[in-house]
């Protein structure tokens, strides 16, 4: 797939900051730290990212918010939780859903080693 490089660079930064800071951080230091090293990367990368939810006739300006955004097509939730639950699933499959995103990954900081708090999801409603 072409995104396979992107995000196994963004799975490496990811675990970079992992090792640097170690589990027990709010989600936003993580956040902060991660943003930075895939700028380092040279992507170009969006935080807290604000996207409409179109309803009927209606648009809701700030419906949800994406943790950072890859190139306009990777979308990166951030978590810091004991374990990931089927709502936090659910969250990043509707973000890549509204948005046409091809990819998701779900990171949970939370964990003795990052390996085992990241999930990839691939969007194949396109």
């Amino acid at each position: 797939m072409v995104y396979d490089k992107i995000t196994e660079n963004i799975i490496g930064a990811a675990i970079e900051v992992h090792k640097e800071l170690g589990p027990g951080l709010l989600e936003s230091a993580y956040q902060d730290c991660l943003f930075y090293e895939l700028k380092v990367l040279g992507y170009s990368v969006q935080k807290e990212v604000s996207r409409p939810i179109i309803y009927k006739d209606i648009t809701l300006d700030h419906g949800y918010r994406i943790d950072i955004l890859v190139e306009n097509k990777i979308v990166i939730e951030l978590k810091t939780v004991e374990k990931f639950t089927d709502v936090h699933t659910a969250q990043i499959l509707t973000y890549m859903k509204l948005g046409d995103y091809p990819i998701g990954l779900l990171l949970n900081f939370n964990t003795k080693l990052l390996k085992n708090g990241i999930k990839k999801f691939i969007n194949t409603i396109q």
